[in-house]
């Protein structure tokens, strides 16, 4: 399960370094055609209004792939619910989300798993008594 764990967290912060890297190019796509010359003048402000919703969109989107990616890495607790979150809310995002999202799933799921989150962040035993 630890390879699977692995795996998982590595391409949910490939998937979110890609989705910001989605979000810069939008906004240089959007800046950039607002520069073109001889267009109405509403027209560039409305360009660059847009290229900002779409780039901070992705970004909003890009930053908990990331951060709970890294959390896996890290077999945090509050990571594994972050990602089943995001898994749940990644299939609609077909191809790869829904790819991705239904193997996070199968595997955050798993009772091994959730067992191996636990013990990770389960107290340590209390010292024994001086005899």
């Amino acid at each position: 399960m630890k390879d699977h764990i692995k795996v998982i967290g590595i391409l949910w912060v490939i998937l979110g370094v890609f989705c910001l890297g989605l979000a810069f190019l939008a906004m240089l796509f959007f800046f950039g055609v607002a520069e073109i010359p001889n267009v109405e003048d509403v027209g560039p402000g409305a360009l660059r209004i847009i290229g900002v919703l779409a780039s901070s969109f992705l970004g909003l989107i890009a930053l908990p792939q990331i951060i709970g990616g890294l959390g896996l890495l890290g077999h945090k607790e509050w990571a594994r619910i972050l990602m089943l979150v995001v898994s749940f809310l990644s299939l609609v995002h077909i191809p790869f989300g829904t790819a991705l999202g239904v193997y996070s799933m199968i595997i955050l799921f798993n009772p091994q798993t959730i067992q191996l989150f636990h013990a990770g962040t389960a107290a340590p035993a209390p010292p024994a008594p001086p005899k």
